[in-house]
């Protein structure tokens, strides 16, 4: 099937220079552009693009504001955030997650790199490293920060023993097949599981399932002191 993306970005050439690139796949095709933030959410309300790559800094509103109003909005759940700027500080990489972007990567990425970062946030996996996500998530996101963090944690009783010990790998950066060979498990068994307790967690993707684990102390209480 033809991923279909949503480009927003305030600078036309860029825009030009990633349409071009995309366009390139057989399987990757651009519906649309969007030049600030407002323009984006407008479009993917309209366009229900399967992956958005957002730009943070962008005139009427900016890309976090922009990437939280989609993943908030029920209608537009299918549609992943890719968050691809020049600015590739911890907290803006935080904020893109609290926000509900599916992947964070920088703008000095390679061609091939690019394509297959949109491949893998329409397939629904987060575009974080494992190292990346470690450090991240335990830096900024371990501390609830709203009272979802409360409601999402009483859904946590909902998980088996074993949902919960999948979450708390993948909360410590680990991929599936990490998982299937510490576990003696086969891959899709693992895959099984974590999709089980994304949906009773009401995660959209593998990103917000990581940032959840820490919010609701999941991992801590696993690993105490960590």
């Amino acid at each position: 099937m033809t991923i279909r993306v949503l480009l927003a970005d305030d600078q036309a050439l860029l825009r030009q220079a990633f349409r071009t690139l995309l366009d390139t796949a057989e399987d990757i095709s651009v519906v649309g552009e969007a030049a600030d933030g407002r323009q984006a959410v407008s479009l993917t309300r309209e366009l229900h693009p399967d992956v958005v790559i957002m730009d943070i800094r962008m005139p009427d509103a900016d890309g976090l504001t922009a990437t939280a109003q989609i993943c908030a909005d029920p209608q537009l759940h299918d549609s992943r955030v890719l968050i691809l700027t020049t600015y590739e500080t911890d907290d803006y990489v935080a904020q893109a997650l609290r926000a509900g972007a599916s992947g964070f990567i920088g703008k000095g990425i390679g061609a091939a790199e690019l394509l297959d970062a949109v491949r893998t946030i329409a397939h629904g996996e987060t575009l974080l490293s494992p190292a990346a996500t470690r450090s991240l998530i335990a830096r900024f996101l371990a501390t609830p920060t709203d009272q979802a963090a409360d409601h999402t944690s009483e859904l946590l009783d909902a998980l088996t023993p074993r949902e919960r010990e999948m979450t708390m790998l993948v909360a410590t950066g680990l991929s599936n097949n990490e998982i299937a060979e510490q576990l003696f498990v086969s891959p899709f068994t693992v895959r099984a599981h974590v999709q089980r307790a994304m949906n009773k967690l009401q995660a959209r993707d593998r990103a917000q399932l990581v940032v959840i684990a820490h919010q609701t102390g999941l991992v801590n209480r696993a690993h105490p002191g960590h």
